[in-house]
């Protein structure tokens, strides 16, 4: 009979964990059809839903949201809940919060969960450990889910924050310095890892499915981003930031055959819709959740413009968007160049190469006019572009 146990046990510890799951957030304020479309075309690939119910607002104003029920109740997924609090509301009445939001789970008898997105500084973990102590029971038998940031990893705090919600989100996608880009994933690897250390509950990482266009003040502090809406000064000096589908996917797969304990999904920020002009489309990021991202070399076309000069054309074949290339070199017989949307003409090259500046993502199917050139008659009018793109 021990024999048995001791086999059962020894069988029990070499199973291997259940795939990870992928939820993913639904951030938008208005649904529009094309929302309507994007969770109707995703319930096979999704678990969960995280519907953005409501926000209190850095002035502490308290915005509702009215998520459409009927779709959400077509995709037959559960939903989990989720009320962001503004990091830079400094202060605000727990008592009224925990109210508030108590009466939002009272309207949604079937919700999955509740999560809780309070992007703090660290030094309010405490008074964020209070509040959430004092929620947990109001919200009965309703799980609870906070997001959290790798920047508190090293408070004595975390590990009390951590131990009050039934599983949290952290968050490995930030924009931190114009160098560092908008996901980085051996440095995402590392936050997962440090993170699993600090919690004892099922926890999730987010990931993101957008790219950012950041402005930067002359000392590289942050100055805006502009992610969802339009967020720039006037002649700020920005960049784009994109999280690549090929590194993400890649960080997927890292985190599912070097699982740390506790890890039991992903989060996906945001679901993609045709409205979303910074987001993966959905095809894309529909790929990259089924681990069958179609790739193909991108494509340059010369374009004859008439007057002995040429529009300098990227193409991208494939069925899945692609970060734009770092450097075009352009045919040998180019003479003459210059690069627009986001690209410029790189100094002292052997032939003319555009180089990315700001250049946008390239949409699946897509071509788009990165420049102009002057060349020989005979040069080649179509290459096809090596090596990697900008992540």
């Amino acid at each position: 009979m021990l024999l048995a146990s001791a086999v059962a046990l020894l069988s029990a510890c070499g199973r291997t964990p259940a795939p990870l799951t992928h939820d993913a957030y639904i951030w938008q304020r208005q649904w529009t059809p094309s929302l309507r479309h994007a969770v109707d075309a995703s319930r096979d690939v999704v678990r969960d839903w995280r519907v953005l119910v409501a926000q209190a607002s850095r002035d502490g104003r308290f915005q509702m949201f009215a998520p459409d029920r009927a779709t959400l109740d077509a995709s037959q997924r559960p939903v989990v809940l989720v009320v962001r609090i503004d990091g830079r509301l400094a202060n605000f009445d727990p008592a009224d919060l925990r109210e508030r939001i108590t009466r939002i789970v009272a309207t949604w008898p079937q919700a999955a969960g509740v999560e809780i997105d309070y992007d703090c500084p660290t030094a309010r973990l405490p008074a964020y450990t209070a509040f959430l102590r004092e929620l947990k029971p109001a919200l009965g038998h309703v799980p609870l889910s906070i997001t959290a940031l790798p920047t508190w990893i090293g408070s004595p705090n975390l590990d009390g924050l951590l131990a009050i919600p039934d599983e949290s989100v952290v968050q490995v996608h930030a924009v931190q310095a114009p160098q560092a880009g908008l996901f980085n994933p051996d440095i995402a690897a590392d936050w997962v890892s440090n993170y699993a250390k600090h919690t004892h509950k099922p926890f999730r990482v987010a990931l993101p499915t957008y790219g950012s266009r950041v402005s930067w003040n002359a000392d590289g502090t942050l100055l805006a981003v502009e992610s969802e809406q339009a967020a720039l000064a006037a002649g700020a000096v920005s960049s784009e930031l994109y999280a690549s589908p090929d590194t993400v996917l890649g960080f997927v797969k890292r985190l599912d055959t070097n699982r740390p304990d506790g890890l039991t999904g992903i989060v996906w920020f945001r679901l993609p819709t045709t409205e979303d002009t910074r987001a993966w489309s959905l095809a894309t990021w529909r790929s990259v959740v089924t681990n069958h991202l179609d790739r193909a070399p991108l494509q340059l076309h010369l374009r004859d413009a008439g007057n002995g000069a040429s529009d300098v054309l990227l193409e991208n074949p494939a069925s899945a968007d692609t970060a734009a290339p770092a450097r075009v070199a352009l045919p040998e017989g180019c003479e003459l160049a210059d690069g627009i949307d986001g690209y410029r003409l790189a100094p002292n090259t052997t032939t003319p190469t555009l180089v990315a500046a700001q250049a946008r993502p390239l949409p699946a199917h897509t071509t788009r006019a990165i420049g102009w050139a002057r060349c020989r008659p005979g040069t080649l009018t179509t290459l096809t572009l090596q090596g990697p793109p900008v992540s």
